[in-house]
């Protein structure tokens, strides 16, 4: 099985090398890496043409933000699963592709754990441990770690990709989507897959974090659907747990 992975990047010069090791240093699978980059002023670009040889398609140039990027990607994907992997996160080793797509079988989607490390002593800070899905779990305030999850391309093509002008909450309203209301089939992968460092766009101050909370609620409201009066409270809540 193909898979597209995706990295976004904008300055990324700092990061990007190590998210692109992570890629190409995967076993035993069919990948094709895209590298969509909002046209970075720093030495991003430098970093890429590298490797330029062993990515299947590069883009730098103005987007509209991550999302934006994330969608230009996906639309140049030919893999039949898709990936997003930004420019600060790593796989956390060789076989990780191979275990997703040894995971997937007739399902729609997987999932697995993550840890957020730190950015400049690579300690783990937080441990992301998915659990099982269950129908009905998005009420309950769960969601999967958004870079852990591999979506099959046709859904992309069959119930639209990612909302720009929902922000920071793109990425929950497409999987509230994609798996609460269109009702898709997930497999669950239990390892971490993936690290990603400290400082994530959604998780950098209180005030952003409310301000995505307001839109998490309005990706229930878009999507035609009602979460229970503690859903939305639930959902940072269950951060606290992976702290410890």
């Amino acid at each position: 099985m193909k898979v597209s992975i995706i990295t976004v990047s904008f300055n990324s010069g700092k990061t990007i090398e190590a998210t692109i090791r992570s890629v190409l240093a995967q076993d035993d699978a069919d990948i094709e890496y895209i590298i969509i980059d909002g046209g970075s002023r720093d030495n991003t670009m430098d970093i890429v043409s590298k490797y330029q040889h062993r990515i299947a398609h590069v883009v730098s140039e103005p987007d509209q933000g991550i999302y934006d990027a994330m969608n230009k990607g996906v639309r140049l994907a030919n893999g039949e699963l898709v990936g997003i992997l930004n420019s600060d996160d790593t796989y956390a080793y060789p076989t990780v592709i191979a275990d997703v797509v040894k995971t997937l079988g007739d399902s729609d989607a997987v999932y697995a754990d993550l840890q957020y490390v730190d950015a400049d002593t690579g300690k783990v800070v937080r441990h992301w441990k998915s659990g099982k899905y269950k129908s009905g779990d998005f009420l309950k305030g769960w969601m999967p770690p958004h870079p852990t999850f591999f979506l099959r391309k046709k859904y992309y093509n069959n119930h639209g990709l990612y909302v720009v002008d929902q922000g920071t909450a793109a990425d929950y309203e497409l999987m509230l989507r994609m798996i609460h209301r269109h009702g898709l089939k997930l497999s669950y992968l239990p390892k971490v897959i993936t690290q990603m460092k400290t400082g994530g766009a959604s998780n950098i101050t209180w005030k952003q974090r409310w301000k995505a909370n307001q839109q998490d609620r309005l990706s229930w409201q878009m999507n035609g659907l009602t979460p229970k009066w503690y859903t939305l409270w639930l959902k940072p809540l269950r951060k606290i747990f992976q702290f410890f």
